[in-house]
């Protein structure tokens, strides 16, 4: 007889766009399958994280810089002119106030909030590029505002970086001056460096420069997709980025985006949840145990639920994450530290 499904395993997700999905117009306060705005099927909104218990994560402040005529309103609401310092930084703070009035409204608590209630998200909040902050002087300002952890771009580069939409090798593939000193700036405000969006140079520069933490909040095993380009391939990990995250004793957040999880999962094709395995199992090959992986989904994160894993449309499925671990021989243990505590020990909230 088989066992029984255990449906008490509580979630960290890493990576979570929630006042972006806001942004382009998502009611995040309704089911998700009442929700309206763009990326269809919906998966995520307060109520469905709820429901699957995702008790905790890093809720992001997602900016992109884009052509200065460029007018697309479906960027307009997270998008500012590349180089406009203040336009960077009006899209940055507006997310940024608007958890605030999720928290002032009982909506999400502080990530250390430990007296919310149970089944209210609690959330610190990770700056997903760089750019909206002025200066590397102006970063403790949005310390004291919420923020955790810093990338210090997204895709595209930043005033800080460059992305892993760079080509490895071009010019200005690496960190700017700025960049160096907004390391330096993390370090002293206590705040941890987030690698999932950097070129290949830029983490390289990042490792021999940064003295304090260090994750890949939503990132996946580079050796496990060998097809790609090497321009391609720097949206994930090399092995010896993984080794240096665990070295220090970072976690790295397996990303749920199918075609980030199997070569050829593109289009109508969806990858498999064999496949979220085996990046987790591959992170602990390099680390030498499971203490050093966890869940940073990006679910809806610029695609659909039904762009998620087979059998996996939503937080409400997670579950099957866990089953899949535990036949795999992961111990309840194990299996409950990827599913939350190895998140919570990093971040030194209480797991419950």
């Amino acid at each position: 007889m088989p066992a029984a499904r255990n449906t008490d395993h509580r979630w960290f997700d890493a990576h979570l766009d929630l006042a972006y999905l806001a942004e382009i117009g998502r009611d995040m306060h309704a089911e998700p399958g009442d929700a309206r705005g763009r990326l269809h099927p919906a998966s995520v909104t307060l109520p469905g994280l709820r429901a699957g218990r995702v008790r905790a994560c890093l809720a992001t402040v997602f900016t992109e810089p884009v052509s200065p005529d460029q007018t697309d309103p479906e960027t307009g609401a997270f998008a500012y002119p590349a180089g406009d310092v203040d336009a960077a930084e009006r899209a940055g703070l507006r997310q940024l106030k608007l958890y605030h009035a999720w928290r002032g409204a009982g909506a999400i608590a502080g990530l250390y909030d430990a007296d919310a209630p149970e089944d209210v998200l609690r959330a610190g909040v990770l700056l997903e590029n760089a750019d909206p902050v002025r200066s590397p002087e102006d970063l403790a300002t949005w310390a004291e505002g919420g923020v955790v952890a810093v990338g210090l771009c997204w895709a595209l580069p930043s005033r800080y970086a460059a992305g892993n939409a760079s080509e490895p090798g071009a010019a200005g593939d690496g960190l700017t001056s700025a960049g160096r000193d907004m390391v330096a700036a993390i370090d002293q405000a206590g705040l941890v460096h987030d690698l999932s969006h950097l070129s290949q140079r830029s983490t390289e520069e990042l490792l021999g420069l940064a003295q304090g933490r260090l994750i890949a909040s939503h990132s996946n095993a580079r050796a496990l997709l060998p097809g790609l380009t090497p321009k391609v391939a720097q949206r994930h990990l090399a092995d010896a980025t993984i080794k240096a995250i665990v070295d220090r004793d970072g976690i790295v957040g397996i990303n749920l985006y199918s075609t980030f999880l199997r070569e050829g999962a593109t289009g109508r094709v969806r990858a498999s949840v064999d496949d979220v395995i085996a990046h987790a199992e591959h992170v602990c090959a390099i680390a030498g145990d499971r203490r050093h992986v966890g869940l940073g989904s990006d679910m809806d994160g610029g695609f659909g639920a039904d762009r998620l894993p087979e059998g996996i449309n939503g937080p409400s499925d997670l579950e099957k994450l866990a089953e899949a671990l535990s036949s795999r021989g992961w111990s309840g243990e194990e299996v409950a530290g990827f599913c939350f505590a190895n998140w919570a020990r990093f971040w030194g909230i209480q797991d419950g």
